[in-house]
C-alpha cells in the first residue's frame, strides 16, 4: 500500500476540501500552534493520503506546496465530477473516456495539487 503525503499551507481546510469529493475523515495529530503534524484521508474505494502543514525547517516536510499529483481510482467518477463541479473547483481535464477504456477527469485542489480521478486501476 501507498501513502502519498501532501503539504499544505492550511492543511484543515484541504481536507475539508477532500471532503466535499467524497474522502472520509481519518486521524488527525495537530501540535503547538495549530501544527498539523499528521493527518489522514480516506478514500472509501480503497486508499488513504496523509496531509500535514507544510514546515520547510523539517527535512520530512520539504514537498512544496502544490507540486503533488494523485490519481485516485473510481468506479464513480461521474458522482466525484458532480461533487467538484458543485463545489466550483478548476477543471484542468473535464470528464472523459479514454481511448484506453478509462473515463475520468483533472482538477486542482485549493493548495494547487493536481488530482485525476478515473476507473481506470491498472
Amino acid at each position: 500500500t501507498i501513502w502519498p503525503g501532501l503539504t499544505a499551507t492550511d492543511p484543515i481546510a484541504l481536507r475539508a476540501w477532500l471532503v466535499g469529493l467524497g474522502f472520509a475523515e481519518g486521524i488527525l495529530v495537530e501540535g503547538d500552534g495549530g501544527i498539523v503534524q499528521h493527518s489522514e484521508m480516506l478514500w472509501p474505494e480503497g486508499g488513504r493520503v496523509m496531509i500535514s502543514s507544510a514546515r520547510p525547517e523539517d527535512p520530512h516536510f520539504t514537498t512544496p506546496v502544490g507540486a503533488a499529483m494523485l490519481y485516485v481510482v473510481t468506479d464513480a467518477p461521474d458522482a466525484v465530477h458532480a461533487r467538484a463541479e458543485a463545489a466550483g473547483v478548476t477543471f484542468t481535464r473535464p470528464m472523459e473516456d479514454s481511448d484506453y477504456g478509462s473515463r475520468g477527469l483533472s482538477i486542482l485542489d485549493p493548495e494547487g495539487n493536481s488530482w485525476s480521478f478515473g476507473t481506470y486501476a491498472g
